[in-house]
C-alpha cells in the first residue's frame, strides 16, 4: 500500500497530507480510525468482487464497477469545480503512465484474487512499501541506509514464504499478486511527479473511466454472462465500499500524521484473514502467516525509518535557518554601527545637507 496509498483493485492513490504543523494525539487516533475503516472497506470491496466473480468474467465485474464507481467520482468532481483541467504536457505524459500502473495493477490483482485465498493475495501485497522504498533509491535516486535495506531484504524473504514456489500448496497464480506490486510501484513513483494544481478527485477519476474503458474494449474476449441480481448486487456494493475506502483513506491522511496513521493500513491482513474464514473458508495456513509478520515488522521499521529521517532533515533545516537568520541579525548591527560611525566622522554633511548638495553639484560642472 502506498503513503499515497492505495489498493489495486480500482482504488486510486492519493497525495493528500496533513497541512497542519502540529497534530494532537485526539486528531491522530482520529485518522488512525479512518484508515482502519478505509483498510477495511477495501477489503469489503475485494470480497465482494470474488463473490460476482463466481458468475461474471474478470473483465465484466471491472466494467459494470466501473460504471457506478466513474459515475460518483465524477459526481463529486463536478461538485468540487475540479471536473475539467487544463493539464501541462509533463502532467498529461504522468498521468499516462500512472494510469499504465494502474490498469495493470488491476487486472493483475484480480487475477489473483479470483484465484487464490482472499488473505494470500492481501498479504502479498504488503510488500509493496518495500519495494517503492527499494525502486526509489534505485530510479529516483532517494538515499536508503543500510537498515532499510536489511528490512527490504527480510521482507522479501517474507514474500517467499508466503508464495513458496515449487513447495507443497504453491499458487501460480501468487505470481500475478507480484505482477501487481511491480505495476503499483510504477503507478506510486509516477503520482509523485504529478503538479499539486492536479486534484486528486481528478486523478481517481481519470483511473476509474481509464479501468472502465480498458474492461469494455477487452469485454468481446469474454464474451458477456447474463447479470442477475445477486451479482450486481454485489457489485454495487463493491463499488460503494471503494467509494467509503478511497474518502477513508484521504481523511485519514489529512487529520493524522503520516507516520502514526500509516502503519495501520496494515489491519487489512486482519480484515482479509477474517472475511477469507467467514466468507469463503479459507484458513491460512502457518507459512502464510509467518511470512505476514515478516512483512508487517519490516514494513512498520522502514515507515519508522522514513519518518525518523523525515524529522532528523527537518531539525537540521531548522538549525541552519536560525542560524543564518543570526547571522543577518548580526550583519544588520555591524552596518548600523558603521552607518553611525560615518555619520559622526561628517558632521558637516550631517549638519549642512543643502551645502553639500551645492558643494557636490559645483564639482558636476567643473568636471564638465
Amino acid at each position: 500500500m502506498t503513503p499515497q496509498n492505495s489498493h489495486p483493485s480500482g482504488r486510486a492513490g492519493h497525495s493528500a497530507s496533513s497541512g497542519n504543523t502540529e497534530v494532537t494525539a485526539a486528531e491522530n487516533f482520529k485518522g488512525a480510525a479512518f484508515m482502519v475503516l478505509s483498510q477495511a472497506t477495501f477489503v469489503f470491496n475485494d470480497a465482494l468482487m470474488k463473490l460476482a466473480s463466481a458468475d461474471l468474467s474478470l473483465f465484466q465485474t471491472i466494467f459494470l464497477r466501473g460504471l457506478f464507481t466513474t459515475f460518483f467520482l465524477g459526481l463529486i468532481a463536478w461538485r468540487t469545480a475540479a471536473l475539467f483541467r487544463p493539464l501541462s504536457v509533463s502532467d498529461r505524459k504522468i498521468l499516462v503512465l500512472r494510469v499504465i500502473g494502474e490498469v495493470g495493477a488491476t487486472l493483475c490483482y484480480l487475477t489473483a484474487l479470483f484465484n487464490m485465498p482472499i488473505a494470500n493475495s492481501t498479504a502479498i501485497l504488503q510488500a509493496l512499501p518495500l519495494a517503492v522504498t527499494l525502486s526509489a533509491a534505485l530510479f529516483l535516486g532517494e538515499a536508503v541506509g543500510w537498515r532499510r535495506y536489511s528490512a527490504i531484504a527480510t521482507g522479501f524473504i517474507g514474500v517467499m514464504i508466503i508464495v513458496r514456489p515449487g513447495a507443497e500448496g504453491f499458487n501460480a497464480y501468487s505470481f500475478w499478486a507480484l505482477a501487481a506490486v511491480v505495476f503499483i510501484v510504477l503507478r506510486d513513483l509516477v503520482t509523485k511527479k504529478i503538479s499539486k494544481d492536479v486534484p486528486s478527485i481528478y486523478v481517481a477519476l481519470l483511473t476509474s473511466i481509464s479501468l472502465t474503458l480498458t474492461a469494455a474494449i477487452l469485454l468481446p474476449t469474454t464474451g458477456w454472462q447474463p447479470v442477475q441480481v445477486v451479482s450486481l448486487g454485489y457489485l454495487t456494493g463493491a463499488g460503494c465500499f471503494l467509494m467509503i475506502g478511497y474518502l477513508s483513506v484521504i481523511a485519514a491522511m489529512r487529520i493524522g500524521e503520516t507516520s502514526f496513521v500509516s502503519p495501520f493500513r496494515y489491519t487489512i491482513l486482519l480484515w482479509a484473514i477474517l472475511l477469507g474464514v467467514v466468507v469463503f473458508g479459507e484458513l491460512p495456513d502457518f507459512w502464510t502467516i509467518v511470512g505476514s509478520i515478516i512483512l508487517v515488522i519490516t514494513g512498520g521499521y522502514t515507515f519508522y525509518r522514513e519518518n525518523k529521517l523525515k524529522k532528523r532533515a527537518e531539525a537540521q533545516k531548522s538549525v541552519q535557518k536560525t542560524s543564518k537568520g543570526q547571522k543577518t541579525s548580526k550583519g544588520q548591527k555591524a552596518e548600523n554601527s558603521k552607518q553611525v560611525n560615518s555619520s559622526e566622522g561628517n558632521d558637516d554633511q550631517g549638519i549642512w545637507p543643502e551645502k553639500a548638495k551645492d558643494l557636490e553639484k559645483a564639482e558636476e560642472l567643473i568636471n564638465r
